[in-house]
């Protein structure tokens, strides 16, 4: 898939799950989980045990879900990465060598930032979408819209604090799409096999409200 249309597919969906898990088989079935729950975009996370591993094996059974790679912290990881099916690369900082190696093979990537001047120093560095982490640890959604102000340009993706209660605010101030972890996506119930049970909260919720913020 395009670069254009990994970021065109990421925005239109909403949301940007994050996959943390304990095993290669949970993060798995959780991923099919969060695919059920109608959200074929997602990150998996190095932190995950074989995270290499998931990456292909998704790529490989399940061509309907999108994958990235999260918590990439350097070229070498990334470029590793997008050879077994990662579709974009997300980082909790800014590496500027990463964002290099990921315009090398036209793979969408998404540094960390967090104050303004990080913020406009990814950019500058080439980044697609900017994800503003931890988004919760200076005011959440209206965090993003006084960054938006002044940057409107900037893609933004906030991650961390983004819940159901918060994922309107999030849009409507002016984010790219959502990066959504513990709030939504919980691993300990997928531990027993069950894809249904999967996740916490309700995924398909939070897609609609983000629909909705897309045409208010």
């Amino acid at each position: 898939m395009l670069k254009l249309d990994v970021l065109k597919r990421c925005r239109e969906i909403g949301l940007i799950p994050v996959l943390r898990a304990d095993s290669e088989d949970q993060a798995l079935v959780l991923a099919s989980a969060v695919a059920a729950g109608g959200v074929t975009v997602m990150e998996v996370t190095m932190t995950v045990p074989g995270a290499i591993r998931v990456m292909r094996k998704l790529a490989e059974q399940r061509p309907d879900i999108l994958i990235g790679a999260g918590t990439v912290l350097d070229p070498e990881t990334a470029r590793a990465c997008i050879l077994e099916g990662a579709q974009f690369i997300v980082s909790p900082a800014l590496n500027v060598k990463t964002i290099e190696m990921c315009h090398r093979y036209s793979v969408a990537v998404l540094p960390g930032a967090l104050t303004p001047t990080e913020i406009v120093t990814a950019w500058q560095a080439g980044a697609d979408v900017v994800k503003v982490f931890p988004a919760s640890a200076l005011g959440g959604a209206k965090y993003l819209k006084s960054i938006k102000a002044p940057l409107p340009q900037v893609e933004l993706i906030p991650t961390g604090g983004v819940s159901q209660a918060t994922a309107y605010e999030f849009l409507q101030a002016g984010a790219f799409a959502l990066g959504v972890g513990a709030d939504l996506v919980d691993d300990s119930p997928a531990i027993d096999g069950d894809p249904r049970r999967g996740k916490r909260g309700d995924l398909g919720t939070a897609r609609q409200a983000a629909a909705g913020a897309r045409r208010s």
